[in-house]
């Protein structure tokens, strides 16, 4: 069987890999994710990053089983709508049938933190497991479900963890609503946070010098445990905040749907790694009904690549691609 190809579309890189029949992975290409433009510009984006991952392995794209995109916002038919974390994405944008265009050959898209979830059950965290809840700290806070062996997405928008409500009247989300987790955990509102008490208020912070010491736009996972290393008590006080929305956040859907397993992953949630997985296990007790018996909570086992492979999966499926938002 030809190579897969999965690409996992975040709001601050694209990560393509090829792999093959055994989902093993055969090569793999980071490149950034525009932070101008529209669906075009991170189209073209996703086509270049394909392209440098064939190129390294002599494939052609148009040679591939498939591809696979795990992709922000609410997918339905290849098309991608409501992707905030995306550059300039405004309405409904044909990225499969863009990408199909572009590579030649065939595209299926689903949504990245639930393929990247399915990832983590099949090949990853959640294998000893029957139910699990995927929780992806990045850019926002995603999540996806597996309930009784299979993944559910309800009627598309199943898994949307980083709008639990933690706060009535709380902090407003990039989501336009009050009191979301993704609007204290999420890297975006995060770094929006930070920015205004260091410019408005005078709160000292190494973040923004780290950023421009390493070339970045924004303020990465990798400067955010770059200033917790030198001790920066603003980044501090915001992880802490985060911890704790997470781990109310989270308490509140094991309350509802009881899964056995918690899996932590995302560009924070790998970076931090199980010491700030324990942290945020530690802030559910509190909030855990059945507080004697807690789902077990592993930093998701796939790391980066997570996303991307389970974007691979999408490929050996049968039937249309799945809808979910």
């Amino acid at each position: 069987m030809p190579p897969r190809a999965g690409i996992d579309l975040g709001g601050t890189k694209i990560q393509a890999v090829l792999v093959d029949e055994s989902n093993d992975v055969l090569g793999s290409v980071r490149r950034p994710t525009p932070t101008s433009g529209g669906p075009a510009d991170v189209a073209r984006e996703i086509e270049l990053a394909l392209r440098d991952a064939c190129a390294g392995e002599r494939l052609d794209p148009s040679s591939l089983a498939g591809v696979g995109v795990g992709s922000p916002g609410t997918i339905e038919n290849g098309n991608v709508s409501s992707a905030r974390n995306l550059p300039g994405w405004e309405g409904s944008f044909p990225l499969a049938a863009t990408l199909e265009a572009a590579l030649g050959c065939k595209v299926r898209i689903g949504n990245d933190v639930q393929v990247a979830t399915e990832a983590e059950f099949k090949l990853g965290a959640g294998e000893p497991y029957s139910s699990l809840l995927g929780v992806f700290w990045g850019t926002g806070v995603g999540g996806g479900l597996i309930l009784d062996g299979r993944p559910w997405r309800g009627r598309g928008g199943a898994g949307e963890i980083g709008h639990v409500v933690v706060k009535l009247d709380g902090a407003r989300c990039t989501c336009g609503r009050i009191g979301c987790v993704e609007a204290y955990a999420g890297r975006a509102a995060m770094e929006a946070r930070v920015r205004r008490q260091h410019e408005e208020k005078g709160r000292r912070t190494d973040l923004f010098k780290l950023m421009e010491e390493h070339n970045r736009t924004r303020l990465t996972s990798g400067i955010w445990a770059r200033a917790l290393e030198h001790g920066d008590t603003l980044a501090s006080a915001a992880i802490e905040r985060a911890i704790r929305a997470l781990g109310a956040g989270i308490a509140s859907v094991v309350n509802v749907l009881d899964v056995e397993s918690v899996v932590i992953g995302g560009g924070l949630g790998v970076r931090f790694g199980d010491p700030y997985a324990k942290r945020i296990a530690q802030e559910m007790q509190p909030h855990l009904f059945v507080d004697s018996r807690p789902p077990a909570v592993h930093v998701a086992a796939l790391g980066d690549l997570g996303g991307a492979l389970g974007a691979a999966l999408l490929v050996a499926e049968e039937g249309p691609p799945p809808a979910a938002g």
